[in-house]
């Protein structure tokens, strides 16, 4: 059985993120690229727009919610969403978390980050395909209390610990699995990643910015044509990393997790 843990000061001596994003210690290292949302003080707090249809994606964005807040560096608070979710825009300063049926496209959850000045986050979505959680293989409560806390944790700046779907479960949402059984929460293994990840304080904050859509008018972010280029490709090609040059120095970069079946890049 899961246990939540709570805000912890006792779990590890941290040592600071470097700008490169690179953590100095042996017991966490799974940050994403470094990528981080600025700030000028811990714990601080990401919107997650709700903008999700149905009681059993609520309480999915509910419990994820309420364990990545048992963070000692952040929490999270469940608000109104802002976003259609067909196309789940990204908003300034917060995540926004949608579902909707985006076709047999071959994946099942995306989490897509803005990025700004190399490595700070200034927006991020989610969105959970349907159109594979409609289907017996994924429509369970396990599945979508992974992939939603899945998601989300990519928003923080989180990788993924394990990211082979053979190997045996680590008891985190941030693992690849086949069976999602004992996967659906993070760990101790990802609160001190956080730690590690917002050791570092920013001079200015990227939280709470406004309203505002992070990609072009003109992008189709369901479609993967619109995610850029392929960067990073996981065991067995069940998950993929995309970047997008934005220009000015910003970019836009996609978490994929492919769905074991009805196309796409596995």
């Amino acid at each position: 059985m899961f246990t939540k843990f709570p805000r912890r000061s006792l779990l590890v001596a941290l040592a600071s993120l470097t700008l490169a994003g690179v953590a100095t210690t042996a017991s966490a290292t799974h940050s994403w690229g470094g990528y981080h949302w600025a700030r000028t003080a811990n714990p601080f707090t990401i919107k997650l727009g709700n903008n999700m249809s149905g009681a059993a994606w609520t309480s999915a964005l509910n419990t994820a919610s309420s364990d990545w807040s048992s963070s000692d560096v952040l929490n999270t608070t469940v608000v109104a969403g802002l976003a259609n979710p067909r196309n789940c825009k990204a908003t300034a300063g917060r995540v926004e978390v949608c579902n909707s049926t985006y076709g047999n496209n071959g994946w099942l959850g995306v989490a897509t980050i803005s990025i700004t000045g190399g490595t700070h986050i200034t927006r991020g979505s989610v969105k959970l395909n349907d159109t594979y959680f409609n289907t017996p293989q994924y429509n369970t409560s396990a599945w979508r209390a992974l992939v939603t806390c899945q998601e989300i944790g990519h928003t923080f700046g989180l990788d993924h610990q394990d990211e082979n779907f053979s190997n045996g479960n680590l008891g985190t949402c941030m693992d690849y699995t086949n069976n999602p059984g004992s996967n659906q929460h993070p760990n101790a293994h990802d609160y001190q990643e956080l730690d590690i990840i917002y050791a570092h304080l920013d001079s200015t904050t990227t939280i709470g910015q406004g309203a505002g859509n992070s990609f072009a008018p003109d992008l189709d972010h369901n479609n993967p044509q619109s995610w850029g280029q392929l960067v990073k490709q996981s065991h067995g090609g069940r998950t993929a990393v995309y970047e997008l040059d934005t220009g000015a120095g910003s970019k836009t970069v996609t978490f994929v997790i492919w769905a074991l079946e009805g196309g796409g890049n596995r």
